[in-house]
């Protein structure tokens, strides 16, 4: 059983508010997990105290048997000092895709083909 420790969606609509759960990560979202370790309210202030509630020692416990915390739990467990996230950078997602860069060919082709009999 590969565990995962996620969010979990509740509040209104366009009033999201997550709790912080882990679960198997076959599922749901919003279904049933093993236990509850904290939650986090977006729509707080980045520097409210009350924005992220999480018990970081069941995080780590969890962690180490083997939990993997998702993209965003991970994000938010770095802010808290819990886990050490590496920065992830990939420059060839900025690239265009290969129809245009053809088009970028072309183009430069046509534009250099119409000055080479100006000159």
């Amino acid at each position: 059983m590969s565990l995962k420790i996620r969010l979990a969606r509740g509040g209104a609509k366009k009033r999201p508010f997550y709790r912080v759960v882990v679960a198997d990560s076959r599922s749901p979202r919003d279904g049933r997990y093993i236990e509850k370790i904290g939650y986090f309210d977006p729509l707080k202030e980045k520097d409210a105290a009350d924005r992220l509630v999480l018990d970081t020692e069941k995080a780590k416990a969890w962690m180490e048997k083997g939990a993997q915390p998702t993209d965003r739990v991970a994000r938010l467990l770095d802010g808290l000092g819990v886990m050490k996230r590496e920065a992830r950078n990939n420059p060839q997602k900025a690239q265009p895709k290969k129809k245009a860069q053809e088009r970028a060919a072309a183009a430069a082709e046509a534009a250099g083909a119409a000055e080479a009999p100006a000159a």
